[in-house]
């Protein structure tokens, strides 16, 4: 049996436009939407560029602005409890301290914010409460 190099294509055997209309119609990159390759959006380095393709982006976030994260005395009195020193000094940079839980006995407790139960808690307690720019913060 003798095997054809090339399958013809017997669609649109003497046609000279193959489906395309007019024989303008499907010359070289021009029938391809100016971009080489179909399927492309024309415009898409301009939604790019400007900023229009950007779905789902809502709202802003200032610049120099961080969220503190959160601990209570609770988890501060786990540290408290294992120490072995008279009054330990437990810093904690970046960090808000909640009134959730007790404090067993006195410590100096470093933080950037306290809650205004949390500062009564430690002074019951005998310990002390210092923020990082040196004035209570009882927000």
């Amino acid at each position: 049996m003798v095997v054809r190099s090339k399958k013809q294509n017997r669609k649109y055997l003497g046609r000279r436009s193959w489906g395309a209309g007019n024989i303008k119609n499907n010359r070289g990159a021009g029938d391809r939407g100016g971009v080489g390759a179909g399927g492309k959006k024309h415009k898409f380095t301009r939604a790019v560029v400007t900023g229009e393709g950007m779905l789902g982006s809502k709202g802003f976030t200032p610049w120099g602005v961080s969220k503190l994260s959160e601990t209570n005395i609770g988890r501060i009195n786990e540290a408290v409890v294992l120490s072995s020193e008279q009054k330990p000094v437990i810093e904690l940079r970046g960090f808000k301290v909640l009134s959730s839980g007790t404090i067993s006995r006195a410590a100096s407790i470093k933080a950037n914010a306290f809650s205004k139960k949390a500062i009564e808690k430690i002074q019951a307690a005998g310990g002390e409460a210092i923020t990082y720019n040196n004035t209570p913060d009882p927000a």
